[in-house]
């Protein structure tokens, strides 16, 4: 099976999610079904049910993380020498050459990429771009709405 980059950050964000949902949620479930078994018919329970189904809920998403995890390839970006070129991992500022606006981005796998939070996939188009690039080069991302200028203006390896 292929590995998948992740952050050393991704990483330990999804084990921290693994322990807790093993050591907190997992028995939480099990406790409250027994209590719900313990009120008597269980095809007319509507608590057993749903304990069962939140139980299979944390069940799938354990095996997912263990997986998830199990496959990972952790690159931490600190201990790398990319030479001043864009590497997953590495936090870019990039501006919008039509718009002025900044941007920025850091580059991570797929499983922990949150564009709410400027993680984006290093599978993403403009990720793809960005990848090899040096401060001052220029990319064009081809979006939906038609190509994107952008310059590369600040790489950080946090």
């Amino acid at each position: 099976m292929n590995k998948h980059p992740m952050t050393k950050e991704g990483a330990e964000a999804l084990q921290a999610e693994l322990n807790k949902l093993k050591k907190e949620d997992r028995p939480r479930i099990t406790e409250a079904i027994a209590e719900a078994r313990e009120h008597g018919d269980l095809k007319e329970n509507a608590e057993y049910h749903a304990a069962r189904e939140q139980q299979g809920l944390v069940e799938a998403r354990i095996k997912q993380l263990e997986s998830i995890l199990g496959n990972a390839q952790i690159i931490d970006v600190t201990k790398l020498n990319p030479g001043g070129k864009v590497v997953f991992g590495a936090t870019v500022t990039v501006l919008n050459v039509d718009t002025d606006e900044e941007l920025t981005y850091k580059i991570v796998g797929n499983e922990e990429a949150d564009i709410a939070h400027n993680k984006i996939s290093v599978n993403s188009p403009i990720a793809r771009a960005l990848i090899g690039k040096q401060e001052g080069d220029e990319i064009v991302v081809e979006a939906p709405s038609g190509n994107i200028d952008y310059e590369v203006i600040e790489i950080q390896y946090i």
